[in-house]
């Protein structure tokens, strides 16, 4: 547990036999990280908006399943999981369903070969772990020296991050679905970073505007949905009768890196409860009952 106030290191916390120089897995938490990677290369002029589609960056009628609304499908449906393709990883009959992809010797031809379903691009929310993969795809593919050096340079020297571990694709490039291992400490300064208004050290890493657009809810319709942003979840947290709204990085096992949109608060909960049912809301609960309490806003 570790949480940050005011940019400074309040809580550092280590259980189990974890420690201060411990690389944890977060899973899922990896993939916030692709949409900070997509804005960096945008201000860069690599990739020229999150509007550009697919048929900017592949000849889709190549894969299977081939429809025109294919072509159509955009970064930003990508990265607010709203993409129209048939892949719902919380559905075991869904064809794009991560655990088909995994066994797969092509991850990037999986999702492309996922066909589409009638919902409207980036109108539908379903969790759709292949469509970030494609987002790492694009980036590898424009950005100078490939994905793995560029956020090295971009992103984690910058931030101070020199341990850290990726995984990988059957392809050997970094994987954005997830399972990136960094120490609990440099998850808090990715945090902090969005926090700081893309600013570390004086310098700019992140378009202010960017956080901006990947800390808005794009689905206020659906009900029983607190929203989601660019690969960011949102959450409200309830204290007695006060709302304290965040946006957060969540991996399965309970992992979270929480941004607090009105408080200046960042918070990294690492867990390894993977696959449990009670994962998530054991680290909601720490966060509800004892951290935000002991936090004492008034």
């Amino acid at each position: 547990i570790v949480v940050i106030k005011n940019g400074k290191l309040l809580i550092e916390e280590y259980f189990n036999h974890s420690g201060r120089d411990s690389l944890q897995d977060t899973r899922s938490v990896g993939k916030s990280f692709s949409s900070a990677l997509m804005g960096i290369a945008i201000k860069e002029n690599y990739i020229k908006s999150e509007n550009q589609s697919l048929k900017a960056f592949y000849n889709v009628q190549q894969f299977k399943n081939y429809s025109p609304k294919k072509d159509s499908v955009t970064i930003k449906s990508l990265l607010t999981m709203s993409s129209g393709f048939d892949g719902n990883d919380e559905d075991n009959e869904s064809p794009g369903n991560e655990e088909n992809m995994y066994p797969t010797e092509n991850w990037v031809k999986f999702a492309l070969d996922v066909p589409m379903t009638g919902n409207t691009i980036g109108k539908k929310w379903n969790y759709f772990t292949a469509g970030v993969v494609i987002t790492g795809d694009i980036l590898d593919k424009t950005v100078p020296k490939g994905l793995e050096n560029y956020a090295d340079k971009k992103l984690f020297q910058p931030l101070g991050i020199t341990d850290y571990k990726w995984q990988f694709t059957p392809q050997n490039k970094p994987s954005l679905a997830g399972g990136l291992r960094m120490k609990a400490l440099d998850f808090a300064k990715f945090g902090q970073l969005y926090k700081n208004n893309g600013v570390w050290n004086g310098k700019m890493i992140l378009d202010k505007t960017w956080i901006k657009k990947s800390f808005t809810n794009y689905f206020v319709d659906q009900p029983d949905f607190e929203g989601y942003g660019y690969l960011f979840w949102r959450k409200v947290y309830k204290v007695g009768n006060q709302n304290f709204e965040a946006y957060q990085c969540s991996g399965n096992g309970g992992n979270k890196i929480i941004i607090f949109t009105h408080i200046p608060v960042v918070m990294v909960i690492t867990a390894t409860a993977y696959n449990k049912p009670y994962a998530h809301s054991q680290a909601d609960k720490m966060i509800q009952e004892y951290l935000l309490p002991a936090l004492n806003y008034k």
